[in-house]
């Protein structure tokens, strides 16, 4: 059997989610086909997509497909199960996806976001024999799947589905010890089981790399994405580390972490924990970005964008400054206000990370409307 860690050259994984924009706001393609043509020169190989990334899976096409030969990198899709229906079963968006990608086969494929709400889903179109099926075809080379739910339920799945060949995890400092996200005990019930972990949000949503600096002063001279970065990266049995990098600056200062990598000393491991513990005094709000959640709002609000801003005003003192940058975020004049909110709960039923978002923008409402 082929060793799975063979296929990844450096553990940093570019992923495909947050990529740089035009001034029009779609994803910038030069920018982008510079970015990739960089990591892989600096010898990295990883690529993470999804059918539900907007543009993600044809950009991945343009800027890495058409231009590199096939054996220079790998690639991760994911099958997106809440957008699976009757008129789009899993053949139909696996062959979509093979053609908005370019490609014969996949590297990685995953089984996108298991989690309670979405198991009936995925066992009414038995998505994990199609997947099987698709690699005793030769399309896919390895099936895991990403998680967002508790370790018993992970323990289950590894147990029913040993033909799971690993797991993409959300792990960083600050879940590392959450009782809601439960990183720790989640990475250690897949390492149980023996199969390799893929790292998502090791700097949650880029929470972790924009601290106010009196947050980070025990980092010393080390950045705080730097710091996430090496928390996670350091783990046993980590395959890759992902990054939803945007700018070229991003991918030059994650290029610099892993070449080398070094793991946290005792005394970062304790920096660590210390500004953990200072930002949980804060209590931020835990969202990643990931937008799952604005396709669901029938009010057009910009969740994450607002969590941002209530965020900055939370480890800023500069109240005006916050103030701007909240009304920087409908200055489109087309996006809801928490205000507006209908109290639905669709966002909450799509939100990975289980925020009480209605809560939250209530509380959006009455510090700055």
């Amino acid at each position: 059997m082929e060793d799975i860690y063979s296929l990844n050259r450096g553990k940093l994984g570019f992923g495909l989610m947050r990529l740089p924009k035009d001034s029009s706001g779609a994803i910038d393609e030069k920018e982008t086909a510079r970015m990739v043509d960089l990591f892989l020169e600096k010898g990295f190989t990883y690529f993470d997509t999804a059918y539900a990334y907007p543009g993600s899976e044809e950009i991945l096409r343009k800027t890495v497909v058409e231009r590199h030969p096939r054996e220079s990198y790998t690639v991760a899709s994911k099958m997106s199960g809440w957008m699976l229906t009757d008129e789009l079963p899993p053949e139909r968006m696996f062959a979509e996806q093979l053609r908005r990608t370019g490609l014969e086969y996949f590297d990685f494929y995953l089984i996108h976001s298991i989690e309670t709400q979405h198991i009936p889903v995925y066992e009414k179109h038995r998505v994990w024999d199609f997947c099987s099926r698709m690699k005793a075809e030769g399309r896919i080379r390895h099936i895991g799947f990403s998680f967002h739910d508790t370790p018993e339920m992970l323990d289950g799945i590894l147990t029913e589905h040993p033909e799971a060949e690993f797991v993409q995890l959300q792990i960083n400092y600050m879940d590392w010890m959450s009782p809601r996200v439960q990183s720790r005990n989640v990475y250690e019930t897949a390492r149980k089981h023996g199969k390799p972990i893929i790292i998502m949000e090791p700097v949650k949503g880029g929470l972790l790399s924009n601290l106010e600096p009196s947050l980070t002063k025990p980092f010393g001279s080390r950045t705080p994405a730097s710091m996430a970065l090496r928390f996670a990266a350091g783990l046993d049995g980590v395959l890759a580390v992902l990054s939803g990098m945007s700018t070229m600056e991003q991918l030059k200062q994650n290029i610099a972490t892993f070449s080398p990598l070094e793991k946290l000393s005792v005394a970062e491991m304790e920096a660590v924990t210390t500004v953990r513990e200072s930002i949980e005094k804060l209590q931020m709000i835990q969202c990643t970005g990931c937008r799952y959640c604005i396709p669901e709002c029938p009010k057009s609000i910009p969740i994450p964008n607002i969590f941002r801003a209530m965020n900055e005003s939370t480890v800023r003192s500069d109240s005006e400054a916050s103030r701007r940058r909240y009304e920087e975020v409908f200055s489109d004049g087309k996006s809801g206000r928490p205000s507006d909110c209908m109290k639905c709960g669709r966002c909450e039923h799509t939100c990975p990370q289980k925020l009480p978002i209605r809560k939250l923008l209530e509380e959006a409402a009455a510090r700055f409307e």
